[in-house]
């Protein structure tokens, strides 16, 4: 079992960067990949990024590449989500979750792959 929660969010203006931070506990998390989902008003919910927790290996979408990244810290059992150059369409519900890794593991962008997730923390992004 791991438990997961979030903090960071925030109203912040376009252009502006913001942090958000996952706090992982529980259980081992040596096989587990951490993601970032986000869900906006209506919309279905999209994978943004993810991270190995063993060695750090990471895998975005396409819309987070450049602007957006995933790291963890050991010391504090953190996964962090750096987002820079924010835009009003980046306003949404950021969550965090987690799936352990089996044989022939390969990074896993569907939400119904995860079996851990936090409450989510509110991103609004104002223009």
């Amino acid at each position: 079992q791991i438990q997961l929660v979030e903090s960071g969010g925030g109203l912040v203006q376009a252009g502006d960067s913001l942090r958000l931070s996952c706090a992982a506990s529980g259980r081992t998390f040596d096989s587990a990949v951490m993601g970032w989902f986000r869900q906006a008003s209506g919309k279905e919910r999209e994978f943004v990024a993810a991270i190995t927790w063993g060695d750090d290996r990471t895998y975005y979408a396409d819309f987070a590449k450049g602007r957006f990244t995933v790291s963890r810290d050991n010391d504090k059992n953190t996964v962090d989500l750096q987002m820079n150059s924010l835009r009003p369409e980046d306003t949404a519900v950021y969550s965090c979750a987690a799936y352990y890794k089996t044989g022939g593991w390969y990074f896993k962008v569907a939400s119904r792959d995860y079996k851990y997730w936090g409450q989510g923390t509110q991103v609004t992004v104002s223009a």
